[in-house]
């Protein structure tokens, strides 16, 4: 008889410690390809309909290089490179989403600011969308207020210039690899 590929219960409060012992097994061999899935997320900002003046793939390199030759940690470049990977999947919430994917393994200041930079990417383009220039006022007071509006004015709101050479992202792989190999935040607690 074969080793079993799937937990055998109905619900979560039958499970047995053998089901949880073979979903941990599972579970670590997938998050194993977390780094590929994230870079994919990357790679995917060059389809779609897009108007921008570059890709929004081209964009968020720009935006990791421009913040990697500020000598900016490779947490905050990682940041860069993934603050848009959301515009996708949830392009009402892209902010959000980017900022799930990467809060187990960065500071609480960096998730923040990738969780917010929409609403202060709003100071630039608002006013010409029908949209509240102000938006970012809401946070105004909050300890990281200033680092999310120098985020997007240095490596967000500036990062769309045709005539820019960025780094490839392999260039960036390393970076992203060492920060997802962080113990999750979870794990600690």
């Amino acid at each position: 008889m074969s080793a079993p590929t799937r937990a055998t219960y109905r619900t979560m409060a039958e499970g047995t410690a053998q089901d949880y012992a073979l979903i941990e097994r599972a579970e670590a061999a997938n998050n194993a390809g977390l780094v590929d899935r994230v870079l994919g997320l990357v790679e995917a900002l060059a389809d779609g309909e897009q108007a921008y003046p570059v890709s929004r793939l081209d964009h968020s390199l720009q935006s990791a290089t421009r913040a990697f030759d500020d000598g900016r940690t490779a947490e905050y470049v990682v940041a860069a490179l993934l603050h848009d990977i959301g515009d996708t999947f949830a392009p009402h919430a892209h902010g959000a989403f980017a900022s799930a994917v990467i809060a187990p393994y960065v500071s609480e200041r960096t998730a923040w600011i990738v969780k917010v930079h929409p609403e202060f990417q709003q100071y630039y383009y608002a006013p010409h969308m029908g949209g509240v220039r102000d938006a970012r006022e809401r946070y105004r007071g909050h300890p990281w207020f200033g680092d999310a509006v120098e985020f997007c004015e240095k490596y967000d709101q500036n990062c769309f210039d045709t005539r820019f050479e960025h780094r490839p992202l392999a260039f960036f792989r390393p970076m992203v690899e060492d920060v997802f190999a962080r113990e999750p935040w979870h794990a600690a607690e």
